[in-house]
């Protein structure tokens, strides 16, 4: 196992925000695989999706973790349906530890309902869309290494906490200077 922390889990769970705090309290670098695809793109996410469809974007996304996994130690977040693909889960396996940020469908509602930017929810009914890609995801991000909950009623840095506790009961030594 390498020595990557890598946040999973649905969109809107926070794992840009607490991989962040996570990163600034470990003095690591933080990479996020959604804006190194977007910056590679020079296009946002959604019009990825909409000019070349989701399978060009899960493509690209497998091949910037890649390419993040292999650099320096560091904390990553990637995007929702990352860890759904076999080769993504495969690939993170063997450079580090998987982190999957849980939280319920209520919470996630809170988090992204007002926001345009998730290409997967522009559809009639996104709540119901949420729910049934969380009842569909939710199996898979149980298989990652750790499982962290994220609530409506903790703060970033609370969560920050509770993924860096749950490493260390996880895998003593994985957080110490390498």
């Amino acid at each position: 196992m390498g020595d990557q922390i890598v946040l999973v889990g649905m969109m809107g769970v926070g794992k840009t925000a607490v991989g962040q705090e996570i990163a600034r309290q470990l003095g690591l670098q933080f990479r996020d695989v959604d804006a190194e695809i977007e910056r590679a793109a020079a296009m946002t996410i959604p019009e990825i999706f909409a000019r070349d469809g989701e399978p060009f974007f899960r493509d690209r996304e497998s091949r910037v973790l890649e390419r993040l996994l292999g650099g320096p130690r560091s904390v990553i977040s990637t995007g929702g349906g990352a860890w759904v693909q076999p080769r993504n889960r495969e690939l993170i396996d063997r450079a580090g530890l998987s982190v999957w940020l849980d939280a319920d469908l209520d919470t996630l509602w809170q988090r992204v309902r007002l926001r345009a930017t998730r290409p997967l929810l522009m559809t009639e009914n996104p709540r119901a869309t949420l729910q049934a890609l969380l009842a569909e995801r939710a199996p898979i991000y149980a298989t990652a290494a750790i499982r962290v909950k994220s609530d409506a009623t903790s703060d970033i840095e609370t969560t920050a906490r509770r993924v860096l506790t749950a490493i260390r009961q996880h895998s003593p030594g994985f957080l110490e200077e390498r």
